[in-house]
């Protein structure tokens, strides 16, 4: 189904009942996307209505007033997707990132290896889910962050990036992925990516068995850590960039349940980075039993 380029309900539970606030799409993003370049307008464009000053791709931020996420207005398409994502982090990418954002290369550092916080997410999932599992990992880039990487019966990722897998991750396609029975299906740190997480939510749960569980994976973005419960976010976020959703456990659970999915198990996990603090929010859940 399509979606509107400018979202006109919930991403989630489709409510239409929106608050809305302006905001600026952060440049990386205008312009791999957009083909956008911000630009300053001088005396010398002779505009009789405009302010000189420097302009950037303007958007709007929107807020469910029912179940609470908080996401950027313009929806994605899927070309416009692939061109942002493709070569995920990589040295063309990290190069072209870095002309917009002084510092990206050296922050991007902390990204190559594999995350220690995934410990404690094996450790919930372990009890959870058969020894020795067939892991597909949707969205999964190369594979360095799947869970159970190196202790599955085999890893299949499946991702827009086009990224090398690492050893022990196998790259697949839909039709691959149609021919297997997996014991565990993740979409770990990608519902804040994306444009329509229901399709994509839709997507993935065409691929789960009766027995197969789903771990569902967000960041816990500040902005909702710092005001929980609040409908009125709207106007405190200003700018967009990668992450164009920002969800809270009523969001997630409604989308998950919009798609024919039931939830199991919640967790939130507070992770010390060294580098700076962070937080998910994890659940997992299977198809509905009928």
């Amino acid at each position: 189904m399509a979606i509107d380029r400018v979202a006109q309900h919930c991403i989630c539970c489709a409510s239409t009942q929106l608050d809305s606030s302006p905001a600026v799409l952060m440049p990386f993003v205008a312009s791999r996307v957009f083909g956008h370049e911000p630009v300053s307008i001088t005396p010398e464009w002779g505009l009789r209505d405009l302010q000189p000053g420097m302009a950037y791709t303007l958007c709007t931020s929107l807020q469910c007033q029912a179940c609470g996420v908080l996401f950027l207005d313009y929806r994605f398409s899927d070309r416009e997707m692939m061109q942002l994502y493709h070569g995920y982090r990589d040295e063309a990418y990290t190069r072209e990132r870095e002309r917009f954002e002084p510092g990206y290369a050296a922050a991007n550092q902390h990204y190559q290896g594999r995350a220690d916080y995934l410990r404690d997410v094996e450790a919930w999932l372990e009890t959870r889910v058969t020894a020795n599992p067939l892991v597909l990992d949707w969205g999964g880039d190369s594979g360095i962050n799947s869970p159970f990487l190196g202790r599955s019966k085999q890893t299949h990722v499946f991702d827009i990036s086009s990224v090398e897998p690492v050893d022990g991750a196998q790259a697949v396609d839909r039709a691959t992925i149609k021919t297997n029975s997996y014991d565990l299906v993740v979409c770990s740190q990608v519902l804040e990516h994306v444009s329509d997480p229901h399709e994509l939510l839709t997507q993935i749960a065409e691929c789960l068995g009766d027995d197969t569980l789903l771990y569902l994976e967000v960041p816990r973005e500040a902005l909702m850590r710092e005001h929980p419960d609040r409908k009125d976010l709207a106007g405190l976020k200003r700018h967009w960039h990668e992450h164009i959703n920002f969800y809270t456990e009523e969001s997630l659970r409604a989308l998950v349940f919009r798609t024919g999915l039931q939830v199991q198990e919640c967790m939130t996990l507070d992770i010390d980075l060294g580098w700076r603090k962070s937080s998910i929010f994890g659940l997992t859940a299977r198809r509905a039993r009928s």
